[in-house]
């Protein structure tokens, strides 16, 4: 096993906001990072809780300025810093058949980031579009409605959401409704 993470929450913050400056990667970064903290205590882990919200915090650490490259330059990028290949490994699979990065997603948390960074992003588009604009309010059957619909919110991926429900061995309505709460729970939307 190579170097574990020694990264703090205060230098991945330094090295998001150095390699992102659009707002909505800022806060995408941090809806996945309450949203993967959120999951690491509802499903036991809670003593790994900073590392898993680290990784949400830099999983798209690569994306804004290296899109063609997503999930293979943030290696390169996290090579000479305190993130451990524990951290780097995790980041780069929830790219997984969807670019260039040839990690698979194993540990249960990389499952949940490969499953909800994509549902984290469709559920904030539903969010928007009701009255209230929150997720504090929505039910799994106004997700559902919309996700039947390709065209709404159409850069979320079906197919990889689907994916990371069949990875974790869930039903897709039980990733949708836990997402959700891990939505409301951070008090945040995408």
């Amino acid at each position: 096993m190579g170097k574990k993470t020694e990264l703090t929450r205060d230098e991945a913050w330094a090295l998001l906001n150095e390699h992102n400056k659009e707002d909505f990667h800022i806060r995408h970064a941090l809806i996945v990072e309450g949203t993967l903290r959120y999951f690491a205590k509802k499903l036991g882990y809670a003593e790994e809780e900073d590392f898993w919200g680290l990784v949400g915090l830099l999983h798209d650490l690569d994306f804004e300025e290296y899109p063609e490259e997503h999930c293979v330059k943030v290696r390169e990028m996290l090579r000479d810093t305190k993130a451990g290949d524990d951290l780097i490994r995790a980041i780069v699979s929830h790219g997984y058949g969807a670019s260039d990065a040839d990690v698979e997603p194993t540990h249960e948390m990389e499952k949940v980031l490969y499953a909800a960074d994509e549902l984290t992003g469709l559920i904030g588009a539903v969010a928007l579009m009701r009255p209230s604009k929150s997720v504090q309010d929505l039910e799994l059957k106004s997700v559902k409605k919309k996700y039947k619909n390709a065209n709404f919110a159409a850069g979320c991926s079906r197919e990889i959401i689907e994916n990371g429900a069949k990875l974790l061995g869930w039903e897709l309505d039980d990733l949708i409704s836990e997402t959700i709460l891990a939505l409301r729970a951070t008090d945040t939307q995408d």
